[in-house]
């Protein structure tokens, strides 16, 4: 097992990456929360092909991304989700809310 992380590679770019589950999701929660409050860009992207693995913790961590971004008045877009990520979000109902690059 991989630990997971959230950084910021450039000004308008966070990279989550690892093992997404119960463990790792808290700690990604209030990083993610702190890294998209400090960004300077009011435009950011949420890079997701470093994830190695996810459980339902993902989607809920993207979701979770989103209302912070909209919080503080910055749109929030994501790519490269992983299968596992995508086939989740798809079962709940989550996949048309996630706004995804092509």
């Amino acid at each position: 097992m991989s630990d997971a992380s959230i950084r910021q590679v450039e000004p308008d770019v966070l990279v989550l990456a690892g093992v997404i589950d119960y463990s790792t999701g808290p700690a990604l929660r209030q990083q993610g929360r702190a890294l998209i409050g400090a960004a300077k860009a009011a435009e950011l992207v949420l890079d997701c092909a470093e994830v190695e693995k996810s459980s339902s913790v993902g989607p809920s961590l993207l979701l979770a991304y989103l209302r912070d971004a909209k919080a503080v008045g910055k749109r929030l877009r994501m790519r490269a989700l992983p299968q596992d990520m995508r086939e989740i979000a798809q079962v709940c109902g989550l996949l048309e809310l996630l706004p995804l690059e092509a």
